[in-house]
Formats: structure tokens, sequence, C-alpha cells
């Protein structure tokens, strides 16, 4: 099969892509590049640069490459931008969405991995979350993210589409050196840039029901996230599924717990100061993994020292 990767110049594309090739699969690489760098994508994978908003030009790049599965990878998503933005994340993410669905109709291909994201539980009240629960997105971001989730079941089931949504939680590390993390937004590179800076770290409130008082995350490598796309591509390309599964580690780390990690990859203490709660932020998001080991036979690997040593290493900081 050949698998079309939108997004897959960017910092979880570029890991997905290492791993289907891994794997001995064809990839075509669709990236508008405007997060994602086209020097991480090797010169022997065919990229197309264009945006998923343009449904004619996936069309022609499902038939030019005979496509015959999609990872559909890119979109927005930051939530305090979406909030700031919702036009903008519902035209990307939910139009992006139709688009590639439109597309896929249109050439007739038959399975689809999506991105989706932890963000469409919103503030469960049980932990860890069960894909079963309750759906309430607290975001633009994570309501996108669910759009996006109905939509592909729907289209799915009216022309034979396989698919699944894996549900990220937090996404952390890099595959190598190479291939760090670039955001602005998650919390692994903020605290690495403010050592960096030699500022302090801000700790968005510190007196949530947790036992530090700092909100718990579910935090993934994104080698084993990459390996677990692999692993949904496998599935498709041979069984008709339609179902979301969460991918994390099953395990929730305070943001303190986080600082202290990164301390010890950088044989020092990060420095921080407690500010104000951000809206929109659960107190606590941990995922229940048994779907993804029992389904697509996958679990991770890393653990959080993994991640945080990945990543300073991937931003080249020294010792403290």
């Amino acid at each position: 099969m050949t698998w079309l990767l939108t997004g897959g110049a960017g910092f979880i594309g570029c890991h997905v892509l290492r791993s289907l090739r891994s794997s001995g699969r064809n990839v075509v690489v669709f990236d508008d590049l405007s997060t994602g760098l086209s020097d991480r994508v090797p010169d022997d994978v065919p990229l197309v640069e264009g945006s998923v908003l343009d449904q004619a030009l996936l069309e022609d790049t499902m038939r030019k490459y005979d496509v015959t599965g999609v990872i559909h990878l890119a979109a927005k998503k930051a939530v305090a931008e979406s909030v700031a933005k919702p036009l903008w994340y519902y035209r990307e993410n939910v139009g992006g969405m139709e688009s590639v669905l439109a597309a896929m109709v249109s050439c007739n291909v038959g399975a689809i991995v999506y991105s989706s994201s932890a963000a469409v539980y919103g503030e469960p009240t049980i932990s860890p979350v069960r894909e079963d629960i309750p759906l309430d997105p607290i975001s633009p971001y994570g309501e996108t993210k669910l759009v996006g989730e109905w939509l592909t079941r729907d289209v799915a089931a009216s022309n034979g589409i396989s698919w699944t949504a894996l549900r990220y939680f937090n996404v952390a590390g890099a595959g190598d050196p190479t291939l760090g993390d670039p955001s602005v937004a998650n919390l692994i590179p903020i605290a690495l840039r403010s050592v960096r800076e030699g500022k302090n770290c801000h700790v968005y409130g510190s007196d949530y029901d947790t036992p530090d008082g700092t909100c718990l995350r579910d935090y993934i490598h994104v080698a084993d996230l990459a390996e677990a796309h692999t692993a949904a591509a496998t599935l498709l390309e041979t069984e008709q599924i339609g179902l979301p599964i969460n991918i994390g580690t099953g395990s929730g780390s305070s943001v303190i717990e986080v600082l202290q990690s990164i301390g010890r990859a950088l044989d020092g203490e990060v420095a921080y100061e407690v500010v104000s709660r951000r809206p929109g932020d659960p107190p606590a998001l941990v995922a229940a993994a048994d779907q993804a080991s029992r389904v697509l036979g996958w679990s991770a690997q890393y653990d959080l020292d993994d991640m945080t040593a990945s990543a300073a290493a991937a931003a080249g900081l020294q010792k403290i």
C-alpha cells in the first residue's frame, strides 16, 4: 500500500514518516510547510506542498501516487490560539478534514488514520479516561477534533472506509537529536527554553485537586506515538474497523514532576514560579490505554525521563 501522510514534515509527522518507512511502506508527504520543515522529508520521499483545504490537489496527489490509505495529521493544534481564533481553527481543521475525506471518496481510498486528541474529553470526572466516556471538549481546538471524528465516522460508514481516530495525549521527546519539538505551546519545550534563557518556567496553578496541586497529564514519547500509527496502518490494511483509540501510557505526571525530570536530564534544577491558572486546563487527563494494546497490539515503551532527556538533547542543552 501507499500511504498519504498529511503534515508529514512536522514534528510528529516526520517521526511517523520514519516509522512507516522502516516498516517498508511507500509514503507520500503532503504539507503546506507552515510549521513543517522540508529537510525532514528524505529526498526519495515525494513531498507535495499544499493546503489540505485544496481538494483538487489532494485528488491529483492520490491519483498520481496510487494512494490506498491516508494518515491525516495536518491541523492547527494550540488550545489558547484556538480560543483566540476559533474561525481559523474551524476552517483549517474541520474544512481540512472535509477536503481530505471528499478526496478519498472521489479517489476510492479505503483507509484513514485520523490524528485526534485527548482534548475531545474536556474535563473528565474519571481517570484514567476510556474511549467510551461522554465527550465534552472545552476549547475550539478540542471541538474541531471531535467534529473531525464525527465526519470520519459518518463518511466512512457511507463509503466503506476503514478508519481509526488516534486520540493523542501529551506528545513529547524526540526520536533523535535532529527531530526536536519546535512548539511554543508544549510544557517540555517551554521549560527547556526557560532554562536556556535563564528565566523561571511558569507553572499555571498549584491548587488543583492533584497530589502536588499541579495539573496531571499523560506524556507519550513521539517515537511511541509514531509506532502506534504504523500499527494502525497495519490493521487497516487487512481489517474493516471504525473506532477511536487512546494513545498514552496510562499513567500521569504532574507539571512539577516534569520539571524535576528535566532537572535530572540536565543534572540540576529547573527554576519555576507559580502563576494563575490558564482557562481550559483540566486538572487531570490520563489515558486508559488498554484498547490500544488489545486492538493495535501496541503499548508505550518509553518513560518520562526518556522523553525529557531526548528533548534536552534535541534542544542542544548542556548540564545546568
